[in-house]
């Protein structure tokens, strides 16, 4: 198969999978090397397509409807984690990313994708059979997350949650 005939063939799996599916995966049903996928995946962005790279795998990102998002500071215990992000989908946000700011390095982020409960349990129960300290950590817990909702009263909404929680860092 030659490489615009796998660029194809990989698209179309992404196109029918709503989960990510890792390089792994993606090598050993294309049958290339990992480092192919990833060279793929970036010829594929080049020419504008969507494609995500998650902790989970690479995921087609569709935006069929207008969506808005907000960056929210958080503040909680790494035991609080598993509320925070269920506190967020279950009132019908995403969360995208998460960063934190360290005081040598600067920014740090990378992207979640984490669009309800299922998600949620993924990404605890990797962070803990994996003892994964999480990013927060790196800067005394304070760490921010980009919401993504379907309207301002939805992200006003998950805000107030936070808030009355005691998450929501403002200061």
């Amino acid at each position: 198969m030659d490489g615009n005939a796998r660029r194809e063939e990989l698209l179309r799996i992404l196109k029918n999978r709503p989960e990510p599916v890792s390089g792994t995966e993606l090598s050993g049903l294309l049958g290339v090397s990992r480092q192919v996928i990833v060279q793929d995946i970036a010829l594929l962005r080049a020419n504008d397509v969507n494609i995500l790279s998650t902790t989970r795998g690479y995921l087609l990102y569709k935006q069929d409807h207008p969506r808005v998002k907000r960056i929210m500071w958080v503040k909680h215990t790494t035991g609080q984690i598993e509320d925070e992000l269920c506190t967020i989908v279950d009132l019908g946000g995403e969360i995208e990313d998460v960063k934190v700011i360290h005081e040598i390095y600067g920014e740090i982020a990378t992207r979640l994708i984490i669009r309800n409960r299922s998600d949620v349990y993924d990404f605890i129960n990797k962070v803990r059979e994996k003892k994964i300290v999480p990013l927060k950590e790196l800067a005394a817990d304070v760490h921010s997350h980009t919401v993504i909702a379907a309207s301002e009263e939805i992200l006003d909404r998950i805000e107030q949650s936070l808030r009355e929680k005691k998450y929501l860092y403002e200061g």
